[in-house]
């Protein structure tokens, strides 16, 4: 009996979460698309969802992990593209395959500029650190040192593909990319170009 009750009880506990974490979502969503990702706090979340700020830290410590958690489902989908890009196109000399997915990831960044701004302006003791930790660089990460491990074996000269790959996705991060864009004045493709001609040898 007393099992019963508890599973009873931890089903309502869960369909709460679900519930409450639903709710959050929604309501950034609102929130963000009306005064944009910068303009509004956790506070605001909270207070415009009618729920407690303890229940909304509880599931989201900060606004980068809810910015992440918003665009979750696109970054899988946008990982997917990559990986089938990848394995229809590899025979394809790496330089191409590299310049493919730097422009998949512009186009990207285009697209959800704002909630990706917001992942990457969690506010941390340690910014770049835990930028450095996020799901998606860690994993763009991966694949740009493999593709520049590749170009270095063909080319048969000592590879610098970490930091090759540190400094390409550091160009890319929201700051340089659109000081770059907006500042600088340079389109997406010519961004694409210039990143292509820094870092990939012909």
């Amino acid at each position: 009996m007393v099992n019963d009750e508890n599973t009873t009880h931890t089903r309502t506990e869960r369909r709460d979460a679900a519930r409450n974490r639903q709710l959050i979502l929604n309501t950034a969503q609102r929130l963000f698309e009306q005064y944009g990702v910068e303009q509004v706090s956790m506070n605001q979340i909270a207070s415009e969802a009618q729920i407690g700020p303890g229940t909304l830290y509880r599931r989201y410590r900060n606004k980068g992990e809810l910015c992440l958690d918003l665009i979750k489902d696109s970054i899988d989908l946008f990982f997917e593209e990559i990986e089938e890009y990848l394995k229809e196109n590899h025979t394809v000399p790496p330089q191409q395959r590299l310049k493919e997915i730097l422009s998949f990831f512009i186009r990207f960044r285009e697209k959800k500029a704002q909630l990706l701004t917001g992942v990457e302006e969690t506010k941390s003791t340690n910014p770049l650190k835990s930028r450095a930790q996020s799901p998606l660089y860690v994993e763009l990460h991966q694949i740009f040192v493999e593709l520049f491990d590749e170009m270095a074996a063909n080319e048969q000269i000592h590879s610098y593909s970490v930091f090759n790959a540190d400094m390409v996705l550091m160009a890319l991060s929201s700051d340089s990319y659109f000081f770059q864009k907006d500042v600088r004045g340079y389109s997406p493709e010519e961004i694409l170009e210039l990143l292509c001609s820094t870092f990939i040898s012909n």
